[in-house]
């Protein structure tokens, strides 16, 4: 069982006007986290939780968020800094 499951995803605007997943996180003690999803997270964990729309992740446990947060992070590792800096 899961530390923490996923409780609720809406979709909201990053401060660069892209879209974003916004998804909350309960914990077995009742508290709760707020977890941001850029497009390449969102998707990845869509695709591993086979879910067709956002409440489609509710209920799923918190390491699918870790991995997709992992994920979406690795995949500008050994880039050089300026392709994903903005720079």
């Amino acid at each position: 069982m899961s530390l923490a499951v996923i409780r609720n995803v809406r979709v909201a605007a990053a401060h660069d006007g892209d879209a974003e997943l916004m998804v909350t996180l309960e914990y077995e003690n009742g508290g709760t986290s707020l977890v941001a999803l850029d497009e390449f997270a969102a998707r990845t964990l869509m695709e591993s939780c086979a879910a067709t729309s956002p409440e489609g992740l509710i209920g799923a446990g918190w390491e699918k968020v870790r991995d997709a947060l992992v994920a979406s992070s690795q995949r500008y590792a050994g880039a050089p800094a300026e392709e994903h800096s903005g720079g």
